[in-house]
């Protein structure tokens, strides 16, 4: 029998796993190591003197076994769309509860497509429990609180002086030529990627151009508010925008099955994660905009650690709290569950 502080990561080898082993101890927990390469999960776990288990995400029969005993899965190993499936499903044979840093659109579409069947198993399935979408969703959340019958939504972020990942990257590699996705009257609409740019003064008094992007909250910060209409920006140099706005005249051309092959090839060779020094350089920042059909609107900012460090810190938070029984079966939204105030238990983030 496992102590109750002991959850399973899964993708255990990868980039933003690896970082949060090294903060596990700060929120007493105790993870089993799991992925599907021993010879990488062996060595891992005897640096850390955690446990560790062998499983394909494919190999149904190990999945359950790996997952027998423990009550919480945080779930690591990207791109998401197509490894959260097999996980979540697995789950919900298991009476497991399922966690993930995602920030695909259709996975978390996916999880609330399942939201019968998980409050039938008593299990939660909840994405984005990282900077996507946390510190966003809580933003998203708060303003919601504050103008109840908002109509309106519009959230932007920038993570300066950071780098991507191994896993982030390929994510972003799998939507090449896809365009964007805003929400609308409370469906989900394909527009042209950096359809819009819109000008935001950041917390850190910054202001910067910001090009619309099929960010995650998209999703989820429709089940958090049920505001109907939003939309989802990242901050950019002008000629990244210009450069985006080309590339939706290059679609047909960026979802050929060879050049996807060539970009993850070069993801593979040359992307490993930004390093400890960049990530400490590094910083968060997120603004939301809420108005209603009265013409009133609120506003809200807020200022983080870098993203990583955000991921880390908040997926182990929110593993934590489930460990402690705050969990509610069915599809669920870090900020429709614990609050807004949620990202303001991590340290170093301050809401204005």
């Amino acid at each position: 029998m496992n102590p109750p502080n002991t959850f399973l990561l899964y993708g255990a080898n990868g980039y933003t796993a690896r970082l949060i082993l090294e903060k596990v101890a700060q929120f007493g927990l105790t993870p089993i190591l799991c992925g599907r390469d021993e010879t990488k999960l062996r060595p891992l776990a005897g640096q850390y003197g955690f446990a560790y288990r062998v499983a394909d995400l494919a190999d149904s029969v190990a999945l359950g076994a790996a997952l027998q005993g423990v009550a919480v899965v945080l779930h690591c190993a990207g791109p998401f769309s197509k490894t959260a499936l097999p996980m979540q499903q697995a789950c919900l044979r298991n009476g497991v509860h399922y966690l993930d840093i995602t920030g695909e659109i259709a996975v978390f579409e996916q999880g609330a497509a399942l939201d019968a069947e998980a409050k039938r198993a008593g299990v939660m399935l909840m994405s984005g429990v990282g900077f996507d979408v946390v510190p966003t969703d809580c933003i998203a959340r708060y303003l919601k609180d504050q103008l109840p019958d908002a109509t309106h939504l519009q959230l932007a972020f920038a993570n300066d002086g950071g780098a991507v990942s191994h896993g982030t990257a390929q994510t972003a590699a799998d939507g090449l030529g896809q365009g964007g996705l805003v929400r609308e009257n409370g469906k989900l609409k394909t527009v042209d990627y950096a359809h819009k740019v819109l000008t935001v003064k950041f917390l850190n008094e910054q202001t910067l151009p910001c090009m619309s992007i099929p960010w995650g909250d998209v999703s989820t910060a429709y089940y958090t508010t049920s505001i109907p209409n939003i939309e989802t920006f990242m901050a950019a140099e002008p000629m990244a925008i210009r450069f985006a706005r080309a590339g939706n005249y290059l679609g047909w051309l960026l979802r050929q099955k060879w050049v996807q092959r060539f970009v993850q090839q070069q993801i593979t060779r040359r992307i490993t994660g930004p390093n400890a020094t960049k990530r400490s350089r590094a910083s968060t920042q997120v603004w939301g905009r809420a108005c209603n059909a009265a013409g009133q609107s609120v506003e809200a900012r807020l200022f983080g650690p870098d993203g990583y460090d955000m991921t880390v810190l908040a997926s182990l938070l929110i593993t934590q709290k489930v460990l402690q029984g705050q969990a509610r079966p069915g599809f669920q939204t870090p900020a429709g569950l614990f609050g807004a105030d949620l990202v303001l238990e991590i340290a170093g983030v301050n809401r204005v």
